[in-house]
């Protein structure tokens, strides 16, 4: 194990912190009045990961309450971006589904960013950037798995 002073990466976790919450008021500008980014991080999570999970899994991959995922929910399925139906395995808990106008809307978000990533692409050293991907990648998994 590399003799690291633990500040340093309490800074490099401060530095990723702070490149969400920036991200994260980039995103959100895109959305339509209403949604934010917890809406978007479940439709993204439905398409890329798991479509037809239940709101328990959900919440707890999210890591929040199953009240705060259930609020989420409910403001998705009021704009017709996802549908609960029956759990076929348990009668007593749904499980969600994207609808076609949640995909449009997830894939019309990440295309109305395109231009701030061109621009990012011109500013930036983005091969930097890429090589980076892989540890951060790895540092996610290795997170995700000691939670």
């Amino acid at each position: 194990m590399p003799n690291v002073n633990p500040g340093i990466l309490f800074e490099i976790f401060n530095e990723i912190g702070i490149i969400e919450q920036l991200s994260r008021a980039r995103l959100e500008a895109r959305l339509p009045e209403g949604l934010i980014a917890p809406h978007f991080t479940v439709l993204n999570r439905l398409v890329r990961v798991q479509d037809g999970a239940t709101p328990l899994e959900m919440a707890r991959a999210f890591q929040v309450p199953k009240t705060s995922l259930t609020h989420t929910l409910q403001g998705l399925e009021k704009h017709d971006l996802v549908e609960m139906r029956p759990n076929p395995a348990d009668g007593r808990s749904k499980t969600v589904w994207i609808t076609d106008k949640g995909r449009a809307l997830r894939e019309a978000t990440i295309q109305s960013l395109a231009p701030e990533f061109i621009q990012l692409m011109q500013t930036f050293d983005v091969e930097a950037l890429l090589a980076v991907k892989p540890t951060l990648t790895a540092l996610r998994k290795l997170l995700d798995e000691n939670r």
